[in-house]
């Protein structure tokens, strides 16, 4: 039950503490979000906020269109639902800035992973592969059985194999704010966030972390 912000992960870098020790982070920078609609138990069976973000598009489908001038609200480049509590208090037209966030707070990160392609077992999954001599050929990189012979004589679904490998939402927990930038809507969070440089990313208070 926790609003967020939407920011775009410019990179990685390094900052010192007030001991001396560097701590590695991750630079976030928070888009212009706005809150669009609102959801609501009675209405549509949950209740959140629908939060607009980044600069308006050239293009625009009608419908997205009419949803905008229904709400009374501007074009925006994106839209993004977060799940909030009822008596949240947000209204239509509010402005969400990095002000929701503070130094030292946990947060939670969601974002696309980088896309690796097709990949093998041992780059997908992490197997071990097969033995480099002594009798191997051509399984080096293999990824051995797959199951038994026959009783099932299938093999079950959801077995590790090679495939599609990233390009998925993945999620980071309990990543610490170092730091804030107010007047540049940066902020600093400790480690190491998913997805690719100049991506999107999810930024959520910590559900585990408190």
């Amino acid at each position: 039950m926790r609003a967020g912000l939407i920011a775009r992960k410019l990179g990685m870098t390094q900052v010192f503490t007030e001991d001396g020790s560097a701590v590695a982070v991750t630079v976030l920078a928070a888009e212009p979000c706005r809150v669009i609609a609102l959801r609501s138990q009675a209405k549509d069976g949950y209740d959140a906020i629908q939060v607009g973000y980044g600069a308006p598009r050239r293009r625009q489908s009608r419908a997205v269109q009419g949803h905008y001038a229904r709400q009374g609200q501007e074009e925006m480049g994106g839209l993004k639902e977060f799940r909030v509590a009822p008596d949240a208090g947000f209204e239509v037209g509010q402005e969400l800035t990095v002000e929701m966030f503070e130094e030292g707070q946990k947060v939670d990160v969601s974002a696309e992973s980088k896309g690796r392609g097709f990949a093998g077992v041992m780059k997908r999954y992490n197997f071990g592969g097969g033995r480099a001599s002594h009798g191997a050929e051509k399984v080096h990189r293999q990824m051995g059985s797959t199951g038994q012979c026959q009783w099932p004589g299938r093999v079950f679904p959801g077995k590790k194999m090679p495939g599609h490998h990233g390009a998925r939402r993945v999620t980071t927990q309990n990543l610490e704010i170092v730091r804030i930038d107010r007047e540049r809507r940066l902020i600093l969070v400790k480690g190491a966030v998913p997805g690719a440089r100049n991506g999107l990313v999810e930024l959520r208070a910590a559900v585990k972390g408190r």
